[in-house]
């Protein structure tokens, strides 16, 4: 256990190795030369050094420059001042700074003059670090003093203008719109909220405090609307109670409310992901529909299955469970609901009961064309949800990009390439072959099918070597942990599709990994790891991997890879430690546990945890925060603990996320 704690400090303390900044290309972000005179000597660092110390304050094209030495005797009894915290690589930073002179300029002739002033963040740390920046520009307003953030529009008009607000006498910070709960008002607000999204934090937590100032924005402009969408937060270091009854074991934990019933959050953590999804999240999770034609025409020309609960009216009992059951699957299904006898006719139900139905194209004699659900007030919630996980897929349907993630996720999927259009003209000869692969899905319930067209995924082709085939329909089977399986280009019809799953029913047909060679000489201090080699270094269970994901074009990677190489330097020598890479724009990851999102992407993947691997979540997580949530402890004298900690403590503002 003291093993894989170390590891996970490890882990971790590599974030101060990876800028991850608001600078969205690192063709920009480029280090400058610290100095264009190679022969600079110690006098001129000394010189440096006291321009970094001293509280003589500079000004550049009417902003000024202000550093750790200066700052705070410059605030000292200011009413408002306008600050930029940069970096000078920063591509963006460089972008704005005309635009922050005429700010500067603008500012600078009001009555009484207002001060703008700038902060280079990689070397005025301590600063950067009072103000918890994190990214490349980031804009405060200083009022008295304290603090507001700047989250308008990047012009010079808008800024002038929300300065000289905040620089009024009589201007006050609009007061917290997010509500505090506890053990005392808890239950009465969220039993009487339509819906309420809660968090649940920890003070210490980093990820906690990096979502604040995002999730107070959120509550300001919920609060706006009509009716306003209430957010709240409960400190669960102190109401022990409530978030062991909500089952919270990590922080933050949110949760919507409808009416006291809780149900995960599952949207984005930023001001603007907040309020979209939990805009959404306000209404019915179903639609009532009052005609027949309008289920009629959702059957004959929809691409999805229609669903739709039929009741006595909004007092049935059964219409309550179907709502819950709806609610926390929304975001993945479009769901109707009924009073009418006239859709009750058409799709020959009675009250109390759903009914789904595939749309026309989808149908075959091999299946039913609607499934039908009964429900009571005493049906499980739970049942009503499988019903609509169970039958949503029709034997053979359409998989696209839309639909991937949400419809054809489970494996092994059996997918049939070629040029799907349902459209008129082309309809016919799309259905030609789907018929073909209904014949052979009949006789493979275990399995999933799809038809998908060969431009949609493309890439996806060309991973399973069949992009330049020459056969007008492929096939490839995508298998359990991210393995592939293509078949062999040849004339297709049903037999020969069958004798395919058959063989790969059979374990018969081996798996597709794009892989480069394997390195001829792998004894370094960083492991090379390329497809063909994953299993054998990384889901080795003699020993503890930390693999980086990387790109070669990656401007982050490029910067952590001469500190990544000093890392394996320094575990070399122990035998069961293995510090690795891998290009993954060039291989293949065999296992879809190990998603890589972005670069570079890190993962632990400890001896008796391959199926569970522990991933570097860059942001904010601290070492606190993260030990406590995922039940790790170090002792406090251990040198691994101390080398961490000053890692991170000594990184430039903005360096560890």
């Amino acid at each position: 256990m003291r093993k894989i704690a170390l590891l996970l400090i490890m882990l971790l303390g590599i974030a101060h190795f990876a800028t991850v900044v608001r600078c969205e290309d690192d063709d920009t972000g480029a280090i400058d030369e610290a100095s264009d005179d190679e022969g600079a000597d110690s006098d001129s660092d000394e010189e440096e050094e006291d321009e970094d110390t001293g509280t003589e304050v500079k000004e550049e094209d009417g902003v000024l420059v202000l550093t750790d030495g200066n700052f705070d005797t410059f605030i000292e009894g200011k009413d408002t001042v306008l600050l930029e915290f940069y970096a000078p690589w920063c591509g963006h930073c460089k972008s704005f700074t005309p635009t922050y002179v005429k700010i500067a300029k603008a500012l600078k002739e009001s009555d009484p003059p207002i001060p703008v002033a700038k902060v280079d963040a990689t070397k005025a740390t301590e600063v950067a670090g009072r103000f918890e920046v994190s990214g490349y520009p980031t804009f405060k307003i200083l009022k008295n003093g304290k603090p507001v953030d700047y989250d308008g529009a990047r012009s010079e008009e808008a800024f002038v203008a929300k300065v000289l607000e905040v620089a009024q006498p009589d201007w006050a910070p609009p007061p917290e719109a997010v509500v505090v709960l506890t053990k005392d008002n808890f239950d009465e607000t969220v039993n009487n909220a339509d819906i309420i999204l809660v968090e649940f934090y920890a003070p210490w937590c980093g990820h906690c405090k990096s979502l604040a100032p995002e999730y107070e924005k959120a509550a300001q402009e919920l609060s706006k609307r009509m009716p306003p969408i209430p957010l709240a937060k409960v400190d669960a270091t102190v109401e022990n109670e409530l978030a062991q009854r909500f089952g919270v074991t990590g922080y933050p934990d949110l949760k919507i409310f409808r009416r006291g019933k809780a149900y995960d959050y599952t949207g984005p953590r930023e001001k603007f992901g907040i309020v979209e999804h939990m805009s959404e999240q306000s209404g019915p999770p179903s639609k009532p529909v009052q005609a027949a034609k309008q289920v009629q025409e959702l059957v004959k020309d929809g691409d999805d299955a229609v669903i739709v609960g039929v009741f006595s009216g909004d007092q049935d009992p059964a219409y309550e469970i179907y709502m819950e059951a709806c609610n926390s699957l929304r975001e993945d299904y479009k769901f109707l609901h009924s009073f009418s006898s006239d859709v009750a006719k058409l799709l020959k139900a009675s009250p109390g009961q759903v009914i789904l139905v595939q749309p026309e194209k989808f149908r075959s004699k091999f299946e039913p064309a609607s499934h039908t659900f009964p429900v009571t007030e005493s049906t499980p919630v739970s049942d009503v949800q499988d019903f609509f996980k169970k039958n949503v897929v029709p034997l053979v349907g359409h998989r696209k990009q839309s639909n991937d993630a949400k419809r054809y996720a489970k494996r092994p999927l059996v997918v049939v390439y070629y040029g799907v259009d349902f459209s008129f003209d082309y309809r016919k000869a799309t259905q030609f072959w789907r018929s073909k692969v209904l014949e052979v899905a009949k006789d493979f319930p275990e399995y999933t099918f799809a038809i998908a067209d060969e431009e949609d995924y493309a890439e996806e082709l060309k991973g399973l070597e069949l992009s330049d085939s020459g056969e007008e329909v492929n096939v490839g089977i995508l298998g359990e942990n991210g393995k592939k399986f293509a078949m062999e280009p040849e004339e297709f019809d049903a037999e020969v599709l069958r004798d395919f799953v058959m063989a790969f029913k059979k374990g018969k047909v081996q798996p597709i990994i794009k892989s480069q060679p394997l390195p001829k000489n792998n004894k370094g201090p960083v492991k090379v790891v390329v497809g063909k080699n994953f299993d054998a270094i990384v889901m080795d269970t003699k020993k503890d991997v930390l693999i980086e994901f990387y790109a070669p074009w990656c401007g982050h990677c490029k910067k952590l890879e001469p500190e990544y190489l000093a890392l394996g330097k320094k575990y070399k020598g122990h035998k069961d430690i293995v510090i690795a890479k891998m290009d993954a724009t060039a291989n293949d990851v065999p296992h879809d546990i190990y998603k890589t999102e972005g670069f570079p992407t890190i993962y632990l993947a400890p001896s008796n945890g391959k199926q569970k691997p522990i991933k570097f979540e860059g942001g904010d997580r601290t070492l606190d925060g993260f030990m406590i949530q995922d039940g790790m402890e170090v002792a406090s004298d251990d040198v691994w603990l101390g080398w961490f900690l000053k890692g991170v403590r000594n990184s430039p503002a903005g360096t560890v996320r």
